[in-house]
């Protein structure tokens, strides 16, 4: 299994062994956003989700806290998202996150592009119960940078566009998952046009205003050798 920790914000430490990882997908408060990410992918061949919100089980071993992620072709990229952690003493706690997707593959089934590349974490985090009574405020950014290029902005959003973690603490116990190990990613914000995803490096980063605290993530998107054979 893979195991992971989180620094809190006094210093103390956290750690999960992942035991289940879930990917939501679709999963906007507003019917407005979900068309909009719905039609993103579309552009990339995905056809339409048949239900909303959407929960993809992924590998456990999938979620990492790295600053490299190898890429098999160049269609793949990532989703500025937050993450449910059930941490090993039952605590939940919520960081930063990137879904890193296998946009090729995706075309064929999302649930299969899910478990072609990392869900990213950061190595930050704050209990849940400590920003309970701000989570729609806080914020939700992405930035991509080309090979040889210059860092752009993708993503700016909140994360009362997205359903809030309760709603998904909820399911999660209504399935007997809400355990510690478990690992759930919220599902995305919609991407800006004409900013290319396809990047060489990406970071994300979950900030809370009313305090100035931030929690971010980033790495590099490495082509793999070509095969032989």
């Amino acid at each position: 299994m893979t195991a992971l920790s989180f620094e809190l914000p006094d210093g103390s430490h956290r750690t999960v062994e992942v035991k289940r990882l879930l990917n939501a997908g679709y999963a906007g408060r507003s019917q407005e956003d979900v068309a909009a990410h719905v039609a993103e992918l579309a552009e990339l061949g995905v056809p339409a989700p048949s239900t909303v919100p959407a929960l993809y089980p992924v590998a456990p071993y999938l979620g990492q806290q790295t600053t490299t992620v190898p890429a098999q072709h160049a269609r793949t990229s990532g989703e500025a998202e937050w993450a449910l952690v059930v941490d090993a003493t039952g605590d939940l706690l919520l960081t930063a996150a990137c879904d890193h997707t296998d946009r090729a593959l995706e075309a064929h089934g999302v649930a299969w592009s899910k478990n072609a590349g990392p869900d990213v974490l950061a190595d930050r985090a704050w209990r849940l119960a400590d920003v309970a009574d701000r989570l729609d405020t806080l914020t939700l950014r992405a930035w991509v940078t080309p090979a040889g290029g210059t860092e752009e902005l993708l993503q700016d959003g909140t994360a009362g566009e997205l359903l809030p973690p309760q709603y998904w603490a909820d399911v999660l116990r209504e399935r007997g998952e809400l355990q510690p190990g478990t690992v759930l990613i919220s599902g995305t914000i919609p991407m800006r046009e004409g900013v290319d995803q396809f990047a060489a490096h990406w970071r994300v980063e979950l900030a809370d205003p009313a305090t100035g605290n931030t929690i971010g993530l980033a790495y590099d998107v490495v082509p793999l050798p070509e095969p032989i054979g």
